[in-house]
């Protein structure tokens, strides 16, 4: 029997199950990610820019351009409980931490390489960086220092802390899921998740459950509390680029070089819904109140029609009629 919510959301998708694509960039965009108060989207782009769009209603309006980095954006975050302030990683070697009142870079920190990946601590207090040569470096936040340094032996993947706090996760291009004390950074665990490289990870907004995604085009879920696999999703065919969980933490977008993002509902594995594409899916955003998705393609190959910008994002959820 599928679930209450199952039904309602499958309901909701029937209505509101439009898409709508929006400039933001001229050229592809990396990172998409929503303020804590669901406001605002930003977006971060191979074009060296940030853009801030403010969600009105069903569409998205663009607030500004950030510019100041010399190479690709490719990621970006939000403080978590500060609507007005993100954070930008580049191949630049710098972070940047923009602030949208002032629409100016708060800071500018330089670090030691190219930086792909970006999260900032649940607290607000510490950013983390990741690097192409496997450096993570933890920055103050308010000082805007860098406090520890950790070369990995491994190729890392993505980092994100536990919602908690006290664990910081990594994953890993074995398939393993490495897990340190914060801030201790002293090894916990080390989960052998997947047999093929560990892309992505997310955790859900409750704190019940961390979500992986691997190059084996498997996705898998797990307990925080325990550690433990509960359950794999494994509709796509292709290496899993991008997670994100729902505001309620029962559904999970997940999506990679397939032409469509599948939406979960997490506790049963079920798909719930699938989001039709025209080309790989770079990454995947849930709004954090409300069944709305934000997302941007990789450029459709050779296909340039006049009228299509390159750098778009989407969201999908908005009504039929709108």
């Amino acid at each position: 029997m599928a679930s209450q919510y199952y039904q309602d959301m499958q309901e909701s998708f029937k209505n509101n199950n439009k898409s709508r694509e929006f400039p933001a960039h001229t050229a592809k965009v990396h990172s998409v990610a929503w303020s804590c108060d669901g406001r605002r989207l930003a977006s971060g782009s191979f074009d060296k820019t940030a853009s801030v769009f403010i969600l009105e209603k069903d569409r998205l309006v663009k607030e500004n351009n950030y510019r100041g980095h010399s190479d690709s954006v490719d990621q970006l975050c939000w403080h978590p409980t500060n609507p007005d302030l993100f954070v930008t990683a580049s191949g630049d070697k710098t972070i940047r931490i923009w602030d949208v009142r002032t629409t100016k870079c708060i800071a500018t920190v330089n670090t030691k390489g190219e930086n792909i990946n970006i999260c900032w601590s649940p607290d607000g207090q510490t950013i983390a960086v990741g690097n192409k040569d496997d450096v993570v470096t933890f920055i103050d936040a308010k000082t805007h220092r860098s406090r520890a340094e950790e070369q990995f032996k491994f190729e890392v993947n993505e980092i994100s802390w536990s919602n908690d706090n006290d664990m910081f996760f990594l994953t890993n291009g074995n398939g393993c899921i490495n897990i340190l004390s914060y801030p201790e950074l002293k090894p916990i665990q080390s989960i052998n998740a997947h047999p093929s490289n560990c892309i992505c990870i997310k955790f859900d907004p409750t704190g019940k459950y961390f979500a992986t995604g691997s190059a084996d085009a498997l996705v898998s879920l797990w307990d925080v509390e325990e550690l433990v696999c509960v359950r794999c999703f494994s509709r796509l065919d292709w290496p899993v680029r991008t997670l994100s969980f729902s505001h309620d933490g029962k559904m999970l977008a997940s999506a990679s070089e397939d032409h469509f993002i599948d939406i979960a509902e997490v506790e049963t594995g079920e798909k719930l819904w699938e989001v039709q594409c025209d080309s790989p899916t770079f990454t995947v955003a849930w709004h954090p109140k409300r069944p709305l998705l934000a997302y941007a393609c990789d450029d459709k190959e050779g296909k340039y029609d006049s009228n299509r910008e390159a750098g778009t994002v989407k969201l999908f959820g908005l009504p039929n009629d709108s």
